[in-house]
């Protein structure tokens, strides 16, 4: 035998790992400094559209002096943003992740390069203006659309460019929140769809490259600051956990309310284009009644769960932004869930834990860990992205005794979520168009079994010298043969089709075209699976690494078939 073909044995780190990490800490030191960029072209947009003035100074529009007019701001940036979507990217329009999601999936993550400039841009624009969005969401479509675009410049392959745009997106999250365990979690939870060393180190280390820039311009303190909290009591704890799965419940409506919006504008007998001047219309009405509505709102967050905003001010403020945010987002307007999902469930914790302490007064509820809970149980409700949730609200306020409240409530939330919504924010508009979406991440089945273990080591072998007329009974009984020398030793493999049509007395050996595809019996199953697929073949002559001439088993198709049975098995029993 010369020259066997054997499996591609997968490696978890290797040169190419290496190389990818380097890109994704450029990409990520890039990432962070467009964060801030972007910060500051939201001011610049926010000073003049609200204030007159030219300034890069990060400011919320709630201070505006304009009166009614402050009805036709958001309106202006509505229009842009129609503008910029129709004649240059109808790509810039939405909140970016689930744009994201359908590149990873569908177009081997690629994005076309407008988007790059474009979504930044019409994202500052339209917050700038009065959009209700977080800054994060265009960031991180930003990143992620850099990170792409990066791959498609370098000869990488579609895994390598789903590493490199999972990469800019965690870089932008950790650039805009300081949160770089979270951001990973996100990429893991919502963009990569696996769990590997190949893919997780160059997220890894982006993220934490992309929070050091943020270091760099605003230092260490966490972006929503609250005061000391104390040890949970054992009634508290329960009480969060309950408080959790209401924000669950609430996040189910809350995302069916946005695609029903969504439904609404579809109908609309008028261009798509005109779509976010509408929707500027709805948020400069709101802002005039609720002007903390307007702009990304992370003050508004902060003073949650820094117990600032309580009682039927928190209840209004978060009634109104979610009238104001769902028209807009449904309008198709460029801008960002994270934000709003905090405020609008942080203000139905406050709410609910306001109620819990009237009624339970012994407990010892504290109403700032339920606006914790609360934000984060609406984020993981609505995305389905539960540990991200969970290291989020951690990473922004830096309280560790909010940890195990956070992780009740939004487990909680996340399980009642799961029970009454097939599709999450995230994926719903994605499952309208047919595109199936990964929800469950488990370890590979035939990567965990050996191919000794399930290969037929009962071979049915032929001699190279013998004739076709020594063997035609044979032919029938299998679908293919391991053809052997006289020292049993393997010189390649011969199929029932080989045999049709030749002349009895035609010796096997010259049935052989090929040399053999092969595979180790201490080899995986899946590596066995992808080296059938490479071949086009469906058995394999099973040998030792020892001596790769000699043939211990025979691995076919329906032998992968039974391991997934034996699978199907253990689930049922």
């Amino acid at each position: 035998m010369t020259e066997p073909r054997v499996p591609i044995e997968r490696a978890y780190i290797d040169k190419r790992v290496v190389l990818l990490c380097i890109w994704s800490i450029i990409l990520a030191v890039a990432t962070g400094f467009i964060a801030q960029g972007l910060v500051g072209l939201i001011g610049i947009v926010t000073n003049i559209a609200f204030y007159g003035r030219f300034s890069t100074r990060f400011v919320s529009p709630a201070g505006n002096h304009l009166g009614w007019l402050v009805l036709i701001v958001p309106v202006i940036g509505g229009l842009i943003v129609g503008v910029m979507a129709r004649y240059g990217s109808r790509a810039i329009r939405g909140h970016g992740i689930p744009e994201a999601m359908e590149q990873v999936l569908l177009n081997e993550s690629r994005i076309p390069a407008r988007v790059t400039l474009l979504k930044p841009i019409s994202a500052a624009i339209s917050i700038g203006t009065g959009g209700p969005f977080g800054a994060e969401g265009p960031i991180i479509a930003t990143g992620g659309a850099l990170g792409s675009l990066i791959g498609q410049i370098l000869k990488t392959t579609a895994d390598e460019r789903k590493t490199l745009l999972a990469a800019g997106a965690a870089a932008g999250m950790a650039a805009t929140f300081g949160s770089p365990v979270s951001a990973v979690l996100l990429a893991v939870e919502l963009l990569l769809f696996e769990f590997r060393p190949r893919s997780i180190v160059p997220v890894a280390l982006a993220s934490a490259a992309a929070t050091a820039i943020r270091m760099l311009y605003v230092g260490t303190e966490p972006i929503f600051a609250m005061p000391m909290l104390a040890r949970p009591s054992g009634e508290a704890l329960a009480a969060y956990a309950i408080i959790g799965a209401l924000v669950g419940w609430l996040a189910v409506y809350v995302t069916r309310a946005v695609y029903w919006v969504e439904d609404l504008f579809e109908k609309l007998p008028i261009h798509w284009m005109w779509w976010p001047a509408i929707g500027g219309l709805a948020v400069g009405f709101v802002g005039y009644f609720a002007p903390h509505t307007l702009g990304v709102g992370y003050d508004n967050i902060e003073g949650m769960v820094a117990g600032r905003i309580a009682g039927q001010a928190v209840l209004f403020l978060c009634i109104m932004k979610f009238i104001s945010w769902s028209i807009s987002l449904g309008s198709g307007t460029s801008g960002g869930t994270l934000a709003p999902l905090f405020t609008i469930g942080g203000g139905a914790g406050v709410a609910l834990g306001e109620l819990a302490t009237t009624q339970f007064p012994r407990f010892g509820i504290d109403p700032r860990i339920c606006a914790l809970v609360g934000m984060a149980a609406m984020f993981a409700g609505a995305s389905r992205a539960l540990l991200a949730s969970v290291v989020f609200a951690f990473e922004t306020t830096l309280q560790p005794m909010g940890l195990l409240p956070l992780l009740s409530g939004c487990t909680a939330g996340f399980l009642v979520s799961s029970l009454l919504m097939r599709n999450t924010i995230m994926t719903e508009k994605l499952a309208r168009r047919g595109v199936r979406v990964p929800m469950e991440y488990g370890a590979d089945y035939l990567d965990r079994i050996a191919v000794s273990d399930a290969c037929s080591h009962a071979v049915v072998t032929l001699r190279d010298d013998q004739r076709i007329s020594e063997v035609q009974a044979l032919v029938p009984t299998h679908q293919g043969f391991p053809v052997v020398d006289r020292a049993g030793r393997l010189l390649g493999v011969v199929t029932r089709r080989d045999f049709i049509d030749r002349e009895p007395f035609t010796r096997v050996g010259d049935l052989i075209r090929r040399p053999p595809a092969v595979v180790f019996s201490d080899m995986s199953l899946r590596e066995a699976a992808d080296h059938m697929v490479r071949e086009e073949i469906g058995r394999l002559p099973v040998v030792e690494r020892a001596d790769p001439s000699h043939v211990v088993g025979i691995l076919t198709r329906s032998d992968l078939l039974s391991a997934h049975a034996q699978r199907l098995d253990e689930a049922r029993r």
